[in-house]
């Protein structure tokens, strides 16, 4: 007998809007936007580190997506899809402002505080993740702001899913000892 595992009975109403977008459905596509805006925004607003960059780069990422729905193959797949597309936007971006001599270290440093009251945290959890590679940046955005599982990662970032994890808990040590 086939088991079913939870993880999948939780995205069976995502799958039934991924479907639907993909047969044209705006409403569907609206609503599974309204799944994903908040880590879409989170994850590019850590990456590029400046809000309006994160809000155009999410809305160019949804115009993509919506343009390209029909192109997802696995329906299982919309949310690695979908961070791809953002992660490739994002690239762009930081290279636009790479070849305008903008350093990333200034993104970094630009990053918003939360409030006066984590202002000292947030410039250290800023200067942290600009003490990190790119690489280990990057996993811990997808991971832990952007909440994807390693499989997830690995669509992206085309390391294999075991690596991830490992790459993930070195650099969150690292990001430990660097805090400390």
């Amino acid at each position: 007998m086939n088991r079913i595992s939870q993880d999948n009975i939780d995205k069976i109403p995502e799958i039934r809007l991924v479907r639907g977008a993909k047969s044209g459905s705006k409403e569907d596509f609206c609503a599974l936007y309204g799944l994903y805006k908040d880590r879409l925004y989170r994850y590019a607003l850590y990456r590029l580190g400046d809000a309006t960059d994160a809000e155009d780069a999410v809305s160019e990422c949804v115009m993509a997506a919506w343009k390209d729905i029909r192109s997802l193959r696995d329906d299982h797949a919309f949310s690695a899809w979908i961070f791809r597309i953002l992660h490739n936007i994002c690239a762009g971006m930081i290279r636009k402002k790479i070849e305008s001599r903008e350093a990333l270290e200034k993104a970094a440093e630009s990053l918003p505080l939360v409030s006066d009251a984590g202002a000292s945290k947030s410039a250290e959890l800023a200067d942290a993740l600009s003490r990190l590679t790119d690489e280990e940046r990057e996993i811990i955005l997808l991971s832990v702001v952007s909440g994807l599982t390693s499989k997830e990662i690995s669509g992206i970032t085309g390391i294999t899913p075991g690596s991830c994890r490992s790459k993930l808990s070195r650099s969150l040590a690292k990001m430990r000892e660097i805090l400390s």
